[in-house]
């Protein structure tokens, strides 16, 4: 049955118009809206004054294939940017016909797995080729360095994104901190370079923040001088040796505790959740930075895409609708149910 299938979907792209709109895409194109004339992309190019984001996907293809439009080309960051930044054309690389003469063009083996090139309005690579990188930071990276390149302005939500993914593919550390007040705590130390989340919670019996951070952002120690500068770091709870031995240096040898377990706080990101803001799906880097800057009585709007500040700006339009709160939730299914919500 499985194999009929793909037979009757190869069937229907043999003749795909020019345009496959997102949400009717194979698993294999995500949620992105392509355009599948690759001549009337690069006109657009040149009318649009933008880069052409140029997929070769396998359609029907492979368990690589699919995970990689599921996955990467369904993040709604990543969608946004390329729909928005971008000229999105995707080739088929395993149909003939005008497809096979773009691969032939770009010297693209056939019946390949995903395939990236961000091309000016000349067809000419804007940067190096993205291949045998199937995650979501390899795109982002491509399409950064595409805009800079481009002499485009990179958005900060693409650049956040970026910080993000990076820290999470190279490695985070993680500290837990006692304070007298955990919102304040997340407030301080969510704003440093480096960190990359923050939840506010009690561990043996007092408030704490959990910090997740990236270390080759921000040193443990400087983490911590910088918590402490603010008041946020009265003791340490560690089982980490160098991290003992550092916030003894710092704070003192009765300022390290035992790691107990972890009770998240009720109302998590405090500032971010009294206001409407926390129906607006975010990364965890995201939401960490804008309850920062809500707590700092800063406006937070610099670090959300176009659209995200169009459904807050249509959630401020309709206080009473059926908006759920999406502090801590998966981004990516949190963006779906709100996107589902607004079309009932």
């Amino acid at each position: 049955m499985q194999q009929l299938k793909l037979i009757i979907i190869a069937l229907l792209f043999i003749n795909m118009p020019n345009l496959i709109a997102g949400d009717g895409n194979p698993k294999e194109l995500g949620k992105v809206n392509w355009l599948r004339n690759f001549e009337k992309g690069i006109a657009k190019s040149a009318t649009e004054n933008k880069p052409v984001f140029l997929l070769f996907q396998e359609v029907p293809g492979c368990s690589t294939c699919r995970n990689y439009g599921q996955n990467v080309l369904s993040h709604p960051l990543i969608v946004e940017a390329i729909e928005s930044l971008f000229v999105p054309v995707a080739i088929f690389n395993n149909k003939r016909g005008a497809d096979a003469k773009v691969l032939d063009f770009y010297r693209e083996p056939s019946w390949n797995n995903p395939v990236v090139r961000i091309v000016d309005a000349k067809k000419e690579n804007l940067v190096k080729r993205v291949n045998g990188n199937y995650t979501q930071l390899g795109i982002v990276q491509a399409m950064r360095e595409a805009l800079q390149v481009a002499d485009k302005t990179v958005p900060s939500y693409l650049s956040l994104l970026e910080e993000e993914l990076l820290a999470d593919q190279t490695g985070t550390n993680s500290a837990v901190f006692s304070m007298y007040c955990f919102w304040t705590g997340e407030k301080e130390i969510g704003k440093l370079d480096g960190v990359v989340e923050t939840q506010a919670g009690f561990m043996n019996g007092r408030e704490v923040v959990s910090v997740k951070y990236d270390p080759s952002v921000i040193a443990y120690n400087d983490l911590l001088k910088s918590s402490n500068r603010a008041s946020c770091a009265s003791t340490v709870y560690t089982e980490d040796k160098a991290q003992v031995e550092a916030t003894k240096n710092i704070l003192g040898k009765g300022k390290v505790g035992d790691l107990g377990k972890f009770k998240q706080d009720k109302e998590p990101k405090y500032y971010l959740g009294k206001t409407i803001y926390r129906f607006v799906p975010m990364t965890q880097m995201q939401a960490t930075k804008v309850n920062s800057l809500i707590g700092q009585r800063q406006l937070p709007d610099a670090l959300l895409s176009p659209r995200q500040l169009a459904l807050l700006k249509e959630i401020q339009a309709k206080p009473n609708g059926k908006w759920k709160n999406a502090i801590n939730k998966d981004f990516k299914a949190a963006w779906e149910a709100i996107t589902s919500l607004r079309k009932a």
